[in-house]
């Protein structure tokens, strides 16, 4: 079993944004996120209380413009940081994957902890393109979240699938996907009892 404290402090500021993740991978779903995106934090929040993280997220981005960069350049950091927190990798179970239903959607995640960066999303209704939860201040456009996924998946060097099997309300498919990819997460990073070492025959991931 790796004992070593897996946890990551990051902070990336451009003329666009400015954002700080603090993220503990063997917490208890302790969560606070204010973005200035309304959805966009509820979905960061289901993100970490579903992974059973421990995830602080501040974000400051151009928001009076539209939404897109802070929540973009939010899934980077939270990518880089799920990385660092990893380290070698050792005694991880690697691989995970859940389904998760949400009323009229059901979402599946697969999550391979591999090194070697890549995404696939499949089964998103071709409506969610335009598609906008206005929320009570900034709107967040659901167009988004194939670049979440992508650039947590990158960021952190995994490779993640996402899955749309059927759903209609927007609101919902949006959702059970982080749900799914937060539940395909917790699995992946656990710590394995059987395992000691990095879980790969080349010895490194």
């Amino acid at each position: 079993m790796h004992n070593q404290a897996r946890r990551a402090r990051v902070e990336r500021k451009t003329r666009e944004s400015d954002i700080v993740v603090e993220l503990d991978l063997d917490g208890t779903g302790r969560v606070s996120i204010d973005t200035g995106v309304p959805f966009f934090d509820h979905m960061l929040t289901a993100l970490g209380s579903h992974a059973s993280f421990d995830l602080t997220v501040t974000a400051r981005g151009d928001v009076h413009i539209e939404g897109h960069h802070t929540v973009e350049d939010t899934a980077i950091v939270l990518g880089t940081a799920l990385g660092q927190a990893l380290g070698d990798k050792k005694g991880i179970r690697r691989f995970g994957d859940a389904f998760i239903p949400m009323d009229e959607t059901l979402a599946h995640a697969a999550v391979d902890v591999s090194g070697r960066p890549y995404f696939v999303q499949t089964g998103e209704p071709d409506y969610l393109v335009d598609f906008t939860i206005a929320g009570s201040s900034v709107p967040y456009h659901t167009v988004i979240n194939r670049h979440v996924f992508e650039s947590l998946a990158l960021n952190a060097r995994i490779a993640l699938h996402v899955r749309t099997l059927y759903g209609r309300d927007p609101h919902h498919i949006t959702e059970a996907q982080y749900k799914a990819v937060a539940r395909a997460l917790r699995e992946a990073v656990e710590p394995d009892p059987r395992t000691s070492g990095v879980p790969s025959t080349k010895g490194v991931l």
